[in-house]
């Protein structure tokens, strides 16, 4: 099993009634037809934000809502193809992503396929639910992400080890506090969730209503768990705002000895983690002072844990392999060490966004086509192997498309005049379609070298600023329905290759000094 797929029973997955304020955003029943009501939250079927797929139902019963229907998207021709939602969110708002996969046999073979998930351009890891469906469990996914626009598309993607249709149960957007994970550089990186457990916990997962965000909080039980009563720990006062609930359980030891554990449970690749730690006395008269280590590396030297509480924070820790975490109780302590829960996630690098004038401007080109690429959907450009059809875009720091290339597609429509505003565009292949209407101008393509728009049905006359395109070598309009006369900025442009026959219905220029 990946160390990324983070796992509970779905038998365990029960939703509790509650009259506390419920968690804000949007939470997607994907493949539903119709909305329900859960845990006082909202789950909308997914047709409104998704374009692509199939909704199939699961057949096995018993089966929570959320995980009785799926959105299945076909392999079939679309390898390194992405297929998208898009969900409207608050620009500058950090949000919990979170994505829920149970396959259930649903394309007919013993395991699920293994595929790819994308949060706009940024690549958010493989899906592989082989393991856990094996034992009849559900897989979840995690991250935390801050919206860049005014909304952000999840994505799914077919890779070459993809051998079925990848699928998906369902997708959350959940707002998160501002103070949650502050720490983190949310312009340059995402944090994807590695583990989150409450330490000497043995029930069932802590999340709502006892975490106002709902996340899950999985049991974590060694020999030296301990079961304390209710503590009143002022967690407003912890960045993460963790639930209360996670402070009633510890690993503590016996006497004034070491804690030795290892945890996250699995082993990690070589990578930069950030790590949270909880801890609360529950002996207030007591001192308790520790040291904590990492993998032999000292992680904070004498901390002193009360009654309110401490959480401790790496935002950049090497990791890789088993991590073996001691904590050692300090010479002046009169009582050995406890902790109470922990959270590690991987940083995430984003993989940036592709030049919003270009997005917008190709936004228009797709709402002029009748039937456009059924991957134009989420980031053109980003990650890079799963660009748009037919999109080819720059490197480095500043992502523009430079050439467009969608001949022999069966397109028709019309040619937005948008696409002028795509002004890193080299080259323009759209032949061999059944596009109309009138040819754009396209004068502020300053870098333009080859426009083929020939095969098509484009009407009336050829723009006279095609001729003031100093980059252009190629020009291809024969087979049209193009009337007027054709440009002299054209004929006698040195160095352009111009074909305007067959098809077209010229006039012939007028003579000199006519």
């Amino acid at each position: 099993m990946s160390f990324l797929s983070l796992i509970f029973l779905f038998s365990l997955l029960t939703l509790v009634q509650s009259q506390s304020q419920s968690p804000r955003g949007t939470f997607i029943d994907c493949g539903a037809t119709v909305a329900s009501l859960i845990d006082g939250r909202q789950w909308l079927p997914d047709s409104s934000y998704v374009s692509s797929g199939t909704s199939k139902n699961l057949t096995e019963p018993n089966l929570v809502p959320i995980l009785s229907t799926v959105r299945s998207f076909p392999l079939r021709g679309n390898i390194n193809k992405k297929f998208c939602y898009v969900v409207p969110v608050i620009r500058t708002w950090k949000y919990m992503v979170r994505t829920t996969y149970y396959y259930g046999g649903v394309n007919g073979r013993n395991s699920p396929p293994v595929f790819d998930q994308i949060v706009d351009g940024t690549r958010w890891g493989i899906v592989n639910t082989t393991d856990d469906y094996a034992r009849r469990m559900v897989s979840y996914y995690e991250g935390i992400f801050v919206a860049a626009g005014k909304t952000m598309s999840f994505c799914i993607a077919a890779n070459t080890n993809t051998d079925s249709d990848p699928f998906i149960s369902a997708l959350e957007f959940i707002m998160l506090g501002d103070s949650l994970y502050n720490s983190t550089d949310f312009g340059q990186y995402a944090l994807n969730l590695v583990a989150r457990h409450s330490f000497g916990h043995n029930g069932s997962i802590i999340r709502y209503p006892d975490d106002q965000f709902d996340r899950f909080w999985e049991p974590f039980v060694l020999g030296n768990s301990t079961m304390s009563s209710f503590r009143n720990v002022p967690v407003s006062d912890f960045w993460n705002l963790p639930p209360v609930k996670i402070f009633e359980t510890e690993l503590a030891s016996g006497g004034v000895e070491p804690i030795e554990f290892q945890w996250p449970p699995a082993s990690l690749p070589n990578s930069t983690y950030y790590i949270a730690l909880y801890f609360a006395n529950d002996r207030d008269s007591s001192s308790r002072m520790f040291h904590i280590s990492i993998n032999g590396i000292t992680y904070y030297h004498n901390l002193s844990v009360t009654s309110d509480g401490v959480a401790v924070f790496a935002t950049k820790w090497l990791l890789g392999g088993l991590t073996n975490i001691i904590l050692t109780p300090a010479a002046e302590s009169e009582i050995g060490p406890l902790i109470n829960a922990g959270e590690v996630f991987n940083l995430l690098h984003l993989g940036g966004r592709t030049l919003t004038r270009d997005v917008t401007a190709l936004e228009s080109v797709k709402k002029s086509l009748e039937n456009p690429p059924q991957d134009w959907i989420g980031d053109p450009c980003l990650p890079s192997e799963y660009s748009w059809t037919g999109v080819t875009c720059s490197g480095g720091p500043r992502i523009r498309v430079i050439s467009l290339n969608l001949s022999n597609m069966g397109l028709s429509g019309s040619l937005s005049p948008s696409i002028a505003n795509l002004t890193a565009l080299a080259n323009v292949w759209l032949g061999n379609n059944s596009l109309s209407g009138s040819i754009p101008d396209f004068s502020r393509l300053k870098r333009l070298e080859k426009l083929h728009l020939e095969d098509n049905q484009f009407s009336g006359e050829i723009p006279l600023s095609l001729g003031n395109i100093d980059s252009l070598r190629e020009l291809f309009l024969q087979n049209n329905n193009l009337t007027g006369q054709v440009p002299n900025s054209l004929t006698g442009k040195p160095g352009l290759n111009l074909k305007i026959f067959p098809g077209n219905n010229f006039s012939p220029s007028p003579p000199s000094g006519a």
